[in-house]
């Protein structure tokens, strides 16, 4: 699936089941395979000054590898 990642921005992500689960807020690429590894659901910064940043970060996040559709929406599975 390739998509300009500033299409992902702003997009609202869903879950299978169709629970809205936020809006793309950021993108975070794997340098290492030139790949989106996660969709952040929150802004980066707010997600740095939190006090606990690998738990926020888990919960504001989605990985890219559960995206099922992009279109006016992001389609994500469940786990």
């Amino acid at each position: 699936m390739s998509v300009p990642i500033s299409e992902l921005y702003n997009k609202k992500v869903i879950a299978s089941d169709g629970r809205l689960l936020g809006e793309v807020k950021g993108v975070i690429i794997n340098i290492d395979d030139s790949a989106v590894s996660h969709l952040l659901l929150n802004n980066v910064e707010n997600l740095i000054r939190s006090g606990n940043l690998r738990d926020d970060f888990l919960k504001n996040s989605i990985m890219f590898k559960r995206v099922k559709k992009i279109s006016e929406t992001i389609i994500v599975s469940e786990k």
